[in-house]
């Protein structure tokens, strides 16, 4: 006897050896769920990410200043959250947020900084 069920509704499953679903529909649904999964870690990451950006941005608008790491952390900065570290030549690590970034100082500090993106933006149109 042939125990094969639908992976969406459970309903006994006729047809090929291989087969998962009784019916698009089903198989949409639940392709739709775990893609829904999926997405929501992805969405919550990216909120995190444009939070923080929009944090760094409102606080540099010099575009290299220097606050306490408690103001940035009362405004709900997300440490743990960036898209890359950059080392620069006095090997100091450069936190990044797409283009605005950090660099922690002695005294609980942190200078902020802005990278210039143009290279990169032309390099992608080429």
């Amino acid at each position: 006897m042939d125990n094969r069920k639908c992976l969406q509704c459970h309903e006994q499953l006729r047809g090929r050896a291989d087969q998962k679903f009784c019916s698009d529909q089903c198989r949409s649904t639940y392709n739709n769920i775990a893609y829904s999964n999926m997405n929501l870690v992805i969405k919550v990451i990216n909120r995190i990410l444009k939070r923080n950006y929009s944090i760094l941005v409102s606080l540099n608008a010099m575009g290299k200043t220097t606050v306490k790491k408690s103001e940035l952390m009362k405004k709900g900065y997300r440490f743990d959250h960036f898209t890359y570290v950059a080392v620069t030549h006095r090997n100091n690590a450069n936190y990044y947020c797409y283009d605005h970034g950090f660099r922690e100082k002695e005294d609980n500090k942190v200078v902020l900084v802005h990278r210039d993106m143009k290279e990169d933006v032309e390099s992608l149109r080429n």
